[in-house]
């Protein structure tokens, strides 16, 4: 676990564009398996996170077509709400950071790290784009 304090400004990052945070199983359980479409964020603390997953999904929520809810859970603080939501983007192993799009709580597109790693937000953020597009 990070000290809240050096996380703080990360969960910011999402929460000041209208992600909810789920702090528990039960809150990623009620959230993924809702009506329509969830997009999940699983926020780290990592470099790549920062540079590249954080500002994606930003840009990507923007988007005139966009999930009916923006969700995250944070790798390293809660690992409830964490270890629940990496068990909806099965068959796909542990991620973070990670974006996932559910519909009708079906997993319908996953961006896993090594797709997010070296790759720029907007190249990232164009492809959440396109399954928002086709999904939403």
């Amino acid at each position: 676990m990070y000290p809240e304090y050096l996380v703080a400004p990360m969960r910011e990052e999402l929460t000041k564009v209208g992600f909810e945070e789920l702090k528990d199983a039960a809150a990623v359980t009620t959230a993924v398996e809702s009506e329509g479409t969830v997009f999940v964020v699983v926020n780290s603390v990592c470099g790549c996170a920062a540079a590249n997953a954080r500002p994606a999904a930003r840009i990507a929520s923007q988007n005139a077509k966009h999930p009916d809810k923006l969700v995250t859970v944070f790798a390293g603080m809660e690992k409830e709400a964490v270890d629940k939501a990496r068990a909806y983007m099965l068959p796909y192993p542990p991620s973070s950071p990670a974006m996932a799009l559910f519909k009708d709580g079906k997993l319908v597109h996953i961006i896993e790290r090594h797709q997010i790693e070296g790759r720029p937000a907007q190249m990232i953020a164009d492809n959440l784009i396109d399954a928002f597009d086709q999904y939403c």
